[in-house]
């Protein structure tokens, strides 16, 4: 089973969650997560109509309400974006699927509304970030024709690691909680040096920035932040 987690933030049509339920099937796809979306969304006559074969993922999609929840247990978070942001590569779909399937640990790919996509506040709480390559006169897909996208890069890559014969790898990655901790102690130890100024938001995802692309293990999260806690302690006592 590809370990990889479907997120849809705040999805407003039923139709599209019908569609997506479908998708994950062709592909073999089960795990997906909506967060806040529209009350009535769930119930909606839309969704079984367009979930052919499919009606038990409808059962088993799960509602939270923030997308820190959402993507707490996985180690690699994916934000999906037409838009460039300065500093910030974007992935193609083919280069999310390999890489994420080489992490041997379950990963996110999060899919913002369908009229807005993801704000700058959820691209923030991303990993990395991933584009779909489209033609300029209509640039953007609708929200389950994207994640038809993915999923099928994601059924190809695991069929093409298959086919290697190579095992899949067995990594134990830090998920994003431990991550966000880490991120916390490191902003209280630099602010607490005089490093960061104001928020000091910039300096300090730049710096988070370079210890994600080194792919930490749990264990290599858990001395960051034993270190870090130290260094918060030491400062307190001067």
């Amino acid at each position: 089973m590809i370990p990889i987690r479907l997120v849809l933030l705040r999805p407003r049509n039923a139709d599209n969650l019908g569609a997506i339920a479908r998708a994950m099937k062709n592909f073999g796809l089960t795990d997906w997560v909506v967060v806040s979306p529209n009350p009535e969304l769930l119930e909606a006559p839309g969704m079984h109509r367009l979930a052919v074969k499919s009606g038990e993922l409808l059962e088993t999609v799960r509602r939270v309400e923030t997308l820190a929840e959402a993507i707490a247990d996985c180690t690699w978070v994916v934000g999906t974006t037409m838009r460039h942001l300065d500093g910030r590569r974007r992935l193609f779909p083919e280069e999310v699927a390999t890489e994420g399937l080489e992490r041997g640990e379950r990963f996110a790919i999060v899919f913002g509304d369908e009229r807005s996509g993801l704000s700058n506040e959820d691209l923030g709480q991303c990993h990395a970030l991933s584009v779909i390559p489209t033609a300029e006169e209509q640039p953007s897909l609708n929200l389950s024709q994207a994640v038809v996208v993915y999923a099928q890069a994601l059924f190809n890559a695991e069929r093409a690691r298959a086919s290697s014969g190579k095992p899949p790898p067995s990594p134990a990655l830090a998920d994003d909680a431990m991550l966000r901790t880490v991120k916390a102690a490191l902003g209280e130890a630099l602010t607490g040096c005089g490093f960061l100024r104001d928020d000091g938001r910039s300096a300090l995802d730049e710096l988070m920035a370079t210890l994600l692309r080194a792919h930490p293990t749990r264990k290599e999260a858990a001395l960051w932040l034993a270190a870090l806690k130290s260094e918060v302690k030491a400062l307190t006592r001067r």
